[in-house]
C-alpha cells in the first residue's frame, strides 16, 4: 500500500510530502519492519507521479518480490535551487569549480534537511507505523546519494545500512571526503556505492570526473566499513532508466533477498 500525506519542515517553514509504502502483509500480521528512508520522493514509486515520467518503479518491484520493509519517500523541492541547496550539506567547493566550470552559491541546507528527518519525520513515522526502529537505512541517487553518505556520517547509529547511487559527491568533494576520513562509521552494516563511465553523455571529461568523484570517495569508505560495495556500470548514464536497472541490486544486498 502507498500513502501520501504532508508533514511540515520547521527549519524551512514550509509543507513537505511524504510518500509512505507499507509491505503486503502490513495489514494481515501484527509485526514491526525495517525502514528505508529516500529522497526525491516523487521518482521512489510509480511513474506516473514521477517528475519527468520515468520513476524506479519500486512498488511494483517490492510488491512482486514481497519484501517485507517500509519505505518512506521524501518528495524534492522542486522550487529554484531549492534541491541543490537542501541535498548539498556546504557550498558547491573547488572540485565542483572545476568539473562543472562554474562558481556556484547553491548548497549548504543538508544539515537542517537531514535534522529534520532525524528529529522529527523519523520519530512520526516509528509512533504512527510498526516499525522497527533500530533498523533504519537511507538511500539516494544522485545528490540525494551525497545528502545520504553525510546522513550515514552524521548519524551513522540511526541510519546502519547506506545505498548511494550515481552520487554527485564532486559538489561537495572536499568537505564530504574531510567529514568521512573524521567520521566513525563502525555502527554501518551495509554500504552500496554505483557510478556509470558515461554518466554525462558525449562529455568525456565530466564523466571521467564524476566517476573519479566517486571513487575517491570509495577509497575512504573501504577502509572503514567492512561490507561495502561499489559498482561501476560501463556505459552507465545519469538517468532514471538506467537508475531502475539497479533497483534489484541495492535492495537485495541491503535486505539479503
Amino acid at each position: 500500500m502507498l500513502e501520501n500525506f504532508n508533514f511540515p519542515i520547521s527549519a524551512f517553514n514550509h509543507d513537505r510530502t511524504i510518500r509512505v509504502y507499507t509491505p503486503f502483509n502490513y495489514g494481515e500480521e501484527n509485526k514491526r519492519y525495517p525502514v528505508l528512508y529516500m529522497h526525491d520522493g516523487q521518482n521512489v514509486f510509480q511513474d506516473e507521479e514521477a517528475i519527468k515520467g520515468i520513476s524506479l518503479e519500486l512498488k511494483n518491484y517490492l510488491d512482486e518480490r514481497k519484501f517485507e520493509i517500509i519505505v518512506v519517500g521524501i518528495d524534492t523541492n522542486i522550487v529554484g535551487d531549492e534541491r541543490k541547496n537542501e541535498y548539498c550539506p556546504w557550498v558547491d567547493g573547488e572540485y565542483s569549480m572545476k568539473l562543472s566550470g562554474q562558481v556556484s552559491t547553491t548548497g549548504g541546507k543538508g544539515a537542517a534537511y537531514v535534522d529534520f528527518i532525524v528529529h522529527e519525520l523519523k520519530p512520526y513515522i516509528d509512533r504512527t507505523y510498526r516499525t522497527l526502529e533500530d533498523s533504519t537505512s537511507i538511500a539516494g541517487i544522485s545528490l540525494g546519494g551525497l545528502i545520504s553518505t553525510y546522513s550515514a556520517a552524521r548519524y551513522p547509529q540511526v541510519f546502519t545500512k547506506v545505498a548511494s547511487i550515481s552520487s554527485a559527491f564532486w559538489r561537495n568533494q572536499e568537505e564530504i571526503e574531510k567529514l568521512l576520513n573524521h567520521a566513525d562509521l563502525s555502527s554501518i552494516e551495509k554500504f552500496y556505492m554505483d557510478a556509470g563511465t558515461k554518466e554525462v553523455p558525449g562529455d568525456e571529461r565530466i564523466s571521467n570526473g564524476f566517476l573519479e568523484s566517486n571513487q575517491r570517495v570509495y577509497e575512504i569508505l573501504k577502509e572503514k566499513i567492512p561490507d561495502i560495495r561499489f559498482e561501476i556500470l560501463e556505459d552507465g548514464e545519469h538517468s532514471y532508466s538506467f537508475f531502475r536497472k539497479r533497483v534489484a541490486a541495492v535492495i537485495s544486498y541491503l535486505y539479503g533477498q
